[in-house]
Parts: C-alpha cells; sequence; structure tokens
C-alpha cells in the first residue's frame, strides 16, 4: 500500500453500491442532470460500476468483503437488482450480502420480500425516507414515518428475518426511535451517522439528541460513512467531532465503518475516507477497530 501508513488490518466495506446502466433503469443516474437536490449533480458517476471497478478503487486498501446497500435502480426492477448482484456475488465474490430494495409502504410488498430472500445473499431491506422540510434536501414527497402502510410494511420484515437500513433525517429520529422500539426483532442499521445536514447550533443538538435516543435500543447499529453529504469539501478534522461522538453514543461494537462508494466519489476519494477513518480511530484498541472495520459488519450482515 504505496504512500500509507494504514494501520487497519482488515476491511469489511458494509456499504457499496454496484450498477450496470445498460442492465437495469436507476433513474437518478439518468439525465437530464441537475444540482438541486440532495446530492447535486450525480453525472460524474452516471456510468457503469462492476466489482472490476469497485476493486480499482479500492485496491491499495485491505477490502476483504462488501455489503451491497440498494443502488436506486427503478422499484419495478427491484427484484432483478437481486438476482442480477446474487450473480455475481456467486461469479465474482462480490457484493458478500445484499440489502434490496422494497417499498415498504406498498400494500403487497409481502411478495416482494418472499421473491428477495429466494437469494440466499440477502440480508435485509432498505427503502430510503429522509424527509426534510426543504425541498432541496427532500427525498420523498412526505414523511413515510407518518405512514400506516409503511408501518405495516416495516413489520413483515421480522417474519422474512431481515434487517432495515435506515437512511433519515435528525428530524425524523424521534418517530424512527419509536418505530424501532416497537419491533426489537428488526435489526436496524442507521445510515450515514444520522446525516446531521442542518449544521446550525439547533440542527447538531437535533442530531446528538436522536442519536442518543436511538443508541438506546439495542437492535440499532450506525454505519459512518457518507461525510461528504454533511459537508463539503470535508476534512478528517471538520469529521472528528460527528465521528466521535457517534462512536461514543454506539460503542465500538455498534458502529461500522463504510465506503458508500462510488456515491462518495462525488465528495471523495475512497483513500480520503479511508485516511480520515484510520487517523481518527487510532486511540482505540486493536480490539475495537477490528470490530469498527471489519467484525460488526460480518455479525450485522451475516457474512
Amino acid at each position: 500500500m504505496q504512500g500509507h501508513t494504514m494501520t487497519i488490518a482488515r476491511f469489511v466495506d458494509a456499504h457499496i453500491h454496484l450498477w450496470d446502466l445498460n442492465h437495469l433503469r436507476y433513474p437518478w443516474l439518468t439525465p437530464p442532470f441537475s444540482d438541486d437536490g440532495p446530492n447535486g449533480s450525480v453525472e460524474p458517476i452516471a456510468s457503469t460500476y462492476l466489482p472490476v471497478d469497485y476493486r480499482a478503487d479500492s485496491a491499495d486498501y485491505p477490502v476483504e468483503k462488501g455489503v451491497h446497500i440498494d443502488a436506486g435502480a427503478h422499484p419495478g426492477d427491484a427484484l432483478a437488482e437481486t438476482r442480477w448482484l446474487q450473480d455475481l456475488c456467486d461469479t465474482q465474490g462480490l457484493p458478500n450480502a445484499i440489502v434490496a430494495f422494497a417499498a415498504l409502504n406498498d400494500p403487497d410488498v409481502e411478495k416482494l420480500l418472499a421473491a428477495h430472500v429466494e437469494s440466499p445473499a440477502v440480508r435485509g431491506i432498505r427503502h430510503i425516507i429522509n424527509w426534510h422540510p426543504d425541498p432541496r434536501r427532500t427525498y420523498t414527497p412526505k414523511n413515510l414515518l407518518d405512514d400506516d402502510a409503511f408501518a405495516r410494511g416495516y413489520a413483515l420484515l421480522g417474519k422474512y428475518n431481515l434487517s432495515f437500513d435506515l437512511q433519515i433525517y435528525p428530524n425524523q429520529m424521534t418517530q424512527a426511535y419509536q418505530l424501532a422500539r416497537r419491533h426489537e426483532n428488526i435489526p436496524v442499521i442507521i445510515n450515514h451517522m444520522g446525516m446531521p445536514v442542518d449544521q446550525d447550533g439547533e440542527g447538531i443538538a437535533r442530531w446528538k439528541d436522536g442519536m442518543r435516543l436511538l443508541s438506546s435500543l439495542p437492535n440499532v447499529a450506525v454505519k459512518i460513512s457518507g461525510l461528504g453529504f454533511i459537508m463539503r469539501p470535508w476534512t478528517a478534522e471538520m469529521m472528528r467531532p460527528f465521528v466521535l461522538e457517534t462512536i461514543d453514543r454506539f460503542g465500538a461494537d455498534r458502529s461500522l465503518f463504510a465506503s458508500d462508494f462510488p456515491t462518495d466519489k462525488l465528495f471523495n476519494s475512497f483513500g480520503h475516507a479511508m485516511q480520515a477513518y484510520d487517523e481518527i480511530t487510532r486511540a482505540f484498541s486493536p480490539d475495537e477497530r477490528e470490530a469498527m472495520f471489519a467484525g460488526n459488519a460480518e455479525r450485522i450482515y451475516r457474512i
């Protein structure tokens, strides 16, 4: 690993995406592109991204396995995405676990859940539910945590032994806590450190309070990734307080590091993130770092 003094023995990447734009439909990766919306323009990453591309981006780092998280394929392609990923898993050894998409507010969602779990690498579901009063920040037209249909779909995850990847904003954390508490048999993994995008004093306080609440539930873990959602460009020093606060709340046994590649290419290189994670966690014990960089992802995603 030329040029790096990484002190991490191995990395199980808890959040990656792969896509073949010739095989499935990805509305968010399809022109016209715009700077409006939570990610800004995604044109720089709007090309096919396969295991060979991920391995090239991560080549200088000790990546052993990767967890594929729903990549925003057209909802009608959700099952096709899972089957395509299972084929990659079987033939190329990556991904090693799949978190599929299902619209939990769809009254017929159970059929899709049953079909997803026919693929042996499927471990969970992600349905992005980030809702924000600012239209430039919101991913959804309404807050699905207010929706009874969503709550019914969520309750089915336990029946199929599926976890839930929870992507929300801090203004939704109290409701997410109530939902997760009602279903303690469903493991929850918060995406991107809870996305504290509101950087004023009130926004940071809301994030801290929400993370404190969610971390009080033993079935909730958190992924540290997507740092560019918080602020960009970013440095390790800027992110240190957020990362350490997150680990402080959830402990080294429920915190997972992830690259969010290739989405995070919009904000940083693979190395920039890895070196920041490495630097910020130098004070933790070797066992704690092994857990956060590899073991927790293996345990939580059953790899």
